[in-house]
């Protein structure tokens, strides 16, 4: 066999394996979105009526907005779901790898990503481009719909589950509902003084015109990794 012929049986033997596997995560990944957005939707609603004449600044806003994409508005923040349509792999490093499923099989590893960022709703309303957001937790699915979400310490997640719990419609109301209520205790912050005692003639100018000085929940506190999970007892 010539090395030509080695080449195509090579790339026909990964499109096989490693091309269709992914198509199968992005489907896991697109359903369970899908998923999201019903949760969401119908979440918005029945709180809504719970809520009753109750003041409606507080009332809960769901926006579908692309195939991808999805919000909900909750007081004053905003919550951004956020599917990513391409297929990612670990890097070496991530905890994920000492995991025994994975090291079981490395095909399972590869997973599809929906983000769950958060923002503050008046950031969006006043398009205050240069305001902050954080991604708050992050759910990887792969192809055997096994997941695990990675996120801020608050969130209570692990991937303990990976490889032992299949999504489903239960487990991403729990992470639903967890994220919306770790948004509502993360409370806005008086930025340090020292990093806004001064202030250009440009950026008052943009503020009293777009209202675009920098607002975030965090602003001029340092986002430390040791916010996010890493679980570094050993499941395997």
């Amino acid at each position: 066999m010539s090395d030509l012929e080695e080449k195509k049986l090579t790339i026909i033997g990964t499109l096989k394996d490693k091309s269709v596997l992914k198509q199968k995560v992005y489907d896991n990944t697109l359903e369970a979105f899908v998923i999201v957005k019903d949760i969401l939707k119908n979440f918005a609603k029945e709180v809504n009526i719970s809520l009753g004449g109750i003041d409606t600044r507080i009332r809960m806003e769901y926006t579908d907005r692309s195939n991808f994409d999805a919000q909900l508005k909750v007081a004053g923040d905003l919550l951004l779901f956020s599917m990513h349509s391409n297929i990612f792999q670990f890097d070496r490093e991530h905890p994920a790898w000492r995991t025994a499923y994975i090291q079981k099989n490395k095909f399972n590893a590869y997973s599809g990503i929906i983000n769950i960022y958060n923002f503050l709703a008046d950031s969006f309303k006043y398009s205050r481009l240069d305001d902050l957001g954080y991604l708050i937790a992050r759910i990887f699915i792969n192809h055997e719909n096994q997941y695990f979400v990675e996120g801020k310490r608050q969130m209570g997640m692990l991937f303990t589950n990976f490889g032992n719990e299949e999504l489903s419609k239960l487990s991403l109301q729990t992470i639903i509902s967890t994220a919306i209520q770790y948004a509502l205790e993360f409370d806005l912050l008086v930025p340090p003084y020292d990093t806004v005692k001064i202030a250009t003639v440009g950026q008052a100018e943009a503020k009293i015109q777009h209202s675009r000085v920098i607002t975030g929940k965090r602003l001029g506190y340092q986002f430390n990794s040791d916010d996010v999970l890493i679980n570094n007892s050993d499941e395997t």
